[in-house]
């Protein structure tokens, strides 16, 4: 049997190295949890070895009992149980080693910044972060973890489960990033408008319209290469004296110019939509991204 331990009421370096061994190293995916009191090792197994054995048993120790993929008996404010572990299952899985795909090397750079964040956290140093007095501090999910034995506590497989489902989105998320910033920094065509600089994309990638906008452009725009449908946001309004872009202006020459097209513009003026999952039924527009640039540009 092979078995994961970790130590009681997993915090969030403990739960991310069940997972990544879980999910990353082969013959593992389907491994037992267990749980001992923090810093013990389970059936008083001891060699160095990060997987250990124990009759027919294969274990691994994470963020517990002072072994390969432990971190507490190193100084190193860099190195947790997460990054040890991920360090061990890039050496082991053979889909990391060597010559491998442009996907894989996306996946490999979305874990790598998805384990130095929790080394930050495990290290407490997201005291230090920009916005860390913050109320949107308590939606991170170490936060959401600490709330979850609050609510339901002596409950580790739950928080275990928990914390698993939301790395798988949390990595989900990341991949798509890294997707986004290639994208935003390849394949954007910037343009500028009145009120600043702009930038538009064909891409499938819908997150390049968020990241776009956190990364200062006050307007982009995106069309579905495959589906034909048009996003277009501009930046939300800091204050209420701020009226920043509105978007009638482009709304009505749009449907002018393809009237047989479905628009749609939010009641703030500040989104203009050509179709959404949340509405298949929308008509895509046949006006190229090039049309509709000449147009936002005009604003």
């Amino acid at each position: 049997m092979k078995i994961v331990v970790t130590h009681t009421s997993p915090d969030l370096d403990a739960i991310t190295s069940v997972w990544l061994i879980r999910k990353f190293l082969p013959g593992w995916d389907t491994a037992q949890v267990k749980y001992v009191q923090a810093g013990e090792k389970l059936n008083n197994v001891n060699t160095n070895d990060p997987i250990e054995k124990n009759g027919t048993d294969e274990i691994i120790h994470v963020d517990t009992g002072l072994g390969a993929l432990d971190h507490h008996q190193i100084k190193d404010q860099n190195v947790s149980a997460a990054s040890l572990s991920w360090e061990f299952i890039k050496n082991k899985n053979p889909e990391f080693i060597g010559e491998v795909s442009e996907r894989i090397k996306d996946k490999i750079a979305a874990i790598d910044r998805m384990v130095k964040i929790v080394v930050e956290i495990d290290h407490f140093r997201e005291v230090f972060w920009k916005d860390a007095v913050e109320d949107n501090q308590e939606f991170t999910l170490s936060e959401i973890l600490e709330g979850l034995k609050l609510s339901k506590p002596d409950s580790d497989d739950y928080y275990l489960d928990f914390g698993i489902k939301a790395l798988d989105a949390v990595l989900a998320n990341f991949e798509n990033r890294v997707w986004a910033e290639k994208e935003i920094e390849k394949n954007g065509s910037e343009f500028q408008t009145s009120f600043g600089k702009a930038i538009g994309f064909e891409t499938l990638n819908d997150s390049v319209l968020k990241l776009a906008q956190r990364m200062g452009y006050v307007l982009v725009v995106r069309k579905d290469p495959r589906k034909g449908y048009v996003r277009i946001k501009t930046l939300p309004p800091k204050t209420p004296e701020d009226k920043g872009i509105d978007l009638t202006l482009a709304y009505e020459k749009l449907k002018k110019m393809d009237p047989e097209a479905t628009w749609y513009l939010h009641v703030s003026g500040k989104m203009l939509l050509n179709g959404t999952t949340k509405n298949p039924n929308m008509r895509p527009t046949k006006l190229s991204l090039d049309d509709i640039v000449k147009v936002l540009k005009e604003l």
